[in-house]
């Protein structure tokens, strides 16, 4: 089964794709029109079909989910192209992937290491502090101080609790 007649320059773009999860499912459904959660899993050893599929729309192609008949008569997930006059090909949507050599230079100049990672993976902890009425003025002369010793006022502040701190008991 085939789905409906796709403009020659969608069909076209959609073969451009070279990435494979989402080649895999473009090409399945140019071939039968759509594509099931079922046939992700069973036919193309894909554990996790959304995420499969959403690969797909990062490379701006439309796709629409409708609900199918699976092999055992319960309602699965299934995809086809959604509408072509909105597809966004060349606007890389979602996650950004890295061409082998760029990845290859970054993994050289900086190792193996998740910079992001690594900084969400560090103890975090935050104070806001807000000045209101009469305390704005306190603020004021916080901020000048900083100016004038050429800092940020978070940092200073720190530097004040530090201290204070260190001279407590």
């Amino acid at each position: 089964m085939s789905g409906p007649r796709l403009p020659p320059a969608f069909v076209k773009l959609c073969k451009s794709v070279k990435a494979k999860r989402p080649k895999t499912v473009i090409d399945h459904i140019l071939k039968h029109g759509f594509i099931t959660t079922q046939e992700l899993k069973d036919t193309y050893g894909y554990n996790h079909p959304p995420r499969t599929v959403r690969d797909v729309k990062e490379h701006g192609i439309p796709i629409e989910m409708f609900r199918a008949e699976g092999s055992d008569g319960r309602k699965i997930a299934a995809y086809r192209f959604g509408n072509p006059k909105q597809s966004r090909f060349g606007r890389q949507l979602g996650r950004t992937a890295f061409a082998k050599e760029l990845k290859a230079k970054l993994v050289a100049l900086h190792g193996t290491r998740c910079a992001i990672y690594n900084i969400a993976m560090r103890p975090l902890r935050r104070a806001d502090i807000m000045w209101t009425g009469a305390e704005v003025e306190t603020y004021e002369r916080l901020k000048k101080q900083t100016q004038e010793l050429q800092k940020h006022i978070p940092g200073y502040v720190k530097e004040i609790i530090e201290a204070h701190l260190k001279n407590t008991p």
